[in-house]
């Protein structure tokens, strides 16, 4: 899936998406690069803050405006460039080609309108079909294949009168109407109980094997990270800090940063007093120190790190790490 002769259906190259307010300059995503290839889970994780959802959003092209602005980078999806489309363009491609799941699906769904008006008003725009009648019955059937039970029933609900798992199957529902190439899910497991939760993770499994589209999944959750994902990005203070197969990542982390988010992951076999924490806080985001954003934190710092923003090292051929520990002169 990620070999050599498999081309990327993402390429995120030096994305930068900065906000611009009175008081300064925001980089909330400063040179991000990775790539998604086709029936890959890539997961995304780090602390609230590192530019997670603001690199999602940049990808749909729904950067809060007037204030934010992608302002250096490229997104290449199939070898086109997001950034160079209007945004007429990038309205015929959400949830056409790529389509993104939010952590609370109030914030997706019409409280006014029945869930099932809501799955066919997404058909009706992926399709240009005005048939009610045929979008009735496709809208019940995609209801039935995120497993909503009863779905002809429910097809006439409202919002209000479903539990939270079953919005956030509603909204996966018209997240997959438009039969979409890349699927960004942020936080979409976050408010759900761990039963519910599990059967959503195994839900969008199931819905990926189907149809072959690769996911984006953005968590703080390493258990899930390590459920769904074939490979991690570690993001932190807008930059990704880290980047590895799941197994390769958890067996040999060699960043700082991802180190000390593996050992805040409580382990049930260890007799502890306290929990493991990172001390200190991230950057502000509008004043970035000029060396490694992790240095004030780092248990391994040196003076090149405040002064020096360490270039990206490949530890193994899909294994890279932005750290001066990994260059030649340090190792």
């Amino acid at each position: 899936m990620t070999s050599a002769e498999t081309r990327p259906i993402l390429e995120v190259k030096d994305l930068q998406t900065y906000f611009f307010t009175r008081t300064g300059t925001v980089k909330a995503v400063d040179g991000v690069s990775f790539q998604l290839f086709p029936g890959e889970t890539l997961g995304v994780v780090g602390e609230s803050g590192s530019g997670k959802s603001m690199t999602a959003l940049s990808i749909m092209g729904l950067v809060p405006k007037p204030a934010g602005r992608t302002v250096g980078g490229e997104i290449l999806y199939n070898g086109e460039d997001l950034l160079q489309k209007s945004e007429a363009e990038m309205r015929q491609m959400r949830g056409s080609e790529i389509c993104m799941i939010l952590q609370d699906p109030m914030t997706s769904l019409n409280p006014v309108y029945t869930v099932g008006n809501q799955v066919i008003e997404t058909l009706r725009q992926n399709t240009g079909d005005g048939r009610s009648l045929g979008l009735r019955a496709r809208a019940i059937e995609l209801l039935e294949k995120v497993k909503i039970p009863s779905s002809d029933i429910r097809f006439s609900n409202f919002p209000h009168q479903m539990s939270g798992g079953m919005r956030q199957r509603v909204v996966g529902a018209i997240a997959v109407a438009g039969s979409p190439k890349v699927l960004i899910a942020d936080e979409a497991t976050t408010s759900l109980d761990a039963t519910i939760q599990y059967q959503y993770l195994a839900l969008l499994k199931e819905l990926q094997q189907e149809t072959g589209m690769a996911i984006i999944f953005i968590t703080h959750d390493f258990g899930i990270v390590a459920k769904m994902c074939d490979r991690v990005a570690v993001m932190y203070a807008g930059r990704v800090a880290e980047i590895a197969g799941v197994r390769e990542l958890f067996n040999n982390p060699q960043h700082p940063y991802t180190e000390a988010l593996m050992r805040s992951v409580p382990n049930v076999d260890e007799d502890v007093d306290f929990l493991y924490s990172i001390e200190g806080q991230p950057p502000a985001l509008d004043d970035l120190p000029p060396g490694c954003s992790f240095a004030d934190r780092c248990p391994y710092v040196h003076d090149k790190c405040l002064e020096e923003f360490p270039p990206a090292v490949a530890v193994e051929p899909q294994h890279i790490a932005t750290c001066w520990r990994l260059t030649e002169e340090n190792r």
